[in-house]
């Protein structure tokens, strides 16, 4: 069994579930190239405004590749295709234009931790391990996953994950900026889902221009897209939302935002 990438819906709060549990989910061949098209099944349904990224299961979030595969996918003729595949994978996560959260329990390592930082924030429970052991593989790390880390956790930190490749505690993570909170494992989904309740109930154009300017500032300035984020923050000023916003407040009612 290779595994399988799920996508499953709770109102407005849309999952990407890594199932692969014989593996402790780590992610196969066959589970990298089906992460795009959930990953574009999510970003396009307008009902959903938040994606949950979790691992199925109690023992891990992600942890890693799938090692076993190696032999076959990550050697000769066939290692290029497995890095296509892979970076495909990443760019979609990536790509999803609404808020995304990792909901991280167990086992986060390799390319687990590497899909957690495509999410915007990330929670774990306090059995989480976290770690990178591309020096103990002799595994080539590609500079943009080293350049998202180390934008996080800062130079010095991110060369103690990757030179040591040890495994962090989830107290550990959240010190060193990894991490956004850390919860008794029994209270993650319903601390995760209150969340995504906040977030989704905002005015989606202007979280989606929130994550677009961030998206932005973190490029160099001179490849930052400037004018797109101005149509963005636009677009929020000439929405529906936006009145319905004002006029909420003046109400003193909740607003009803519809993403228009």
């Amino acid at each position: 069994m290779s595994g399988s990438i799920r996508v499953e819906r709770n109102g407005a709060v849309g999952f990407l579930v890594f199932d692969h549990e014989a593996r402790r989910n780590a992610i196969s061949v066959d589970m990298w190239r089906a992460i795009p098209e959930a990953a574009r099944e999510l970003s396009d349904d307008d009902a959903v405004r938040v994606v949950v990224l979790r691992g199925a299961g109690e023992v891990a979030f992600v942890a890693g590749a799938d090692i076993s595969q190696f032999d076959e996918t990550r050697t000769g003729a066939g290692a290029l295709d497995y890095d296509v595949d892979n970076a495909r994978a990443f760019a979609a996560l990536s790509g999803i234009d609404k808020p995304v959260l990792a909901m991280i329990h167990g086992f986060c390592i390799g390319g687990g931790v590497a899909i957690a930082l495509t999410a915007d924030m990330r929670y774990a429970a306090d059995d989480a391990r976290l770690g990178i052991p591309a020096a103990r593989l002799g595994l080539g790390y590609s500079s943009p996953g080293i350049e998202v880390l180390t934008q996080l956790v800062g130079f010095s930190r991110a060369k103690e994950i990757f030179f040591t490749a040890k495994r962090f505690d989830a107290q550990e993570a959240l010190r060193m900026g990894l991490l956004n909170a850390v919860y008794p494992k029994a209270e993650l989904e319903a601390e995760v889902m209150n969340v995504a309740a906040m977030i989704a109930d905002n005015a989606p154009l202007t979280v989606r221009s929130v994550k677009l300017a961030v998206r932005e500032l973190q490029k160099p300035r001179e490849l930052r897209d400037h004018a797109r984020v101005d149509e963005a923050i636009a677009a929020c000023y000439a929405s529906e939302d936006y009145r319905e916003g004002v006029s909420a407040f003046l109400e003193k009612r909740p607003a009803q935002f519809k993403g228009r």
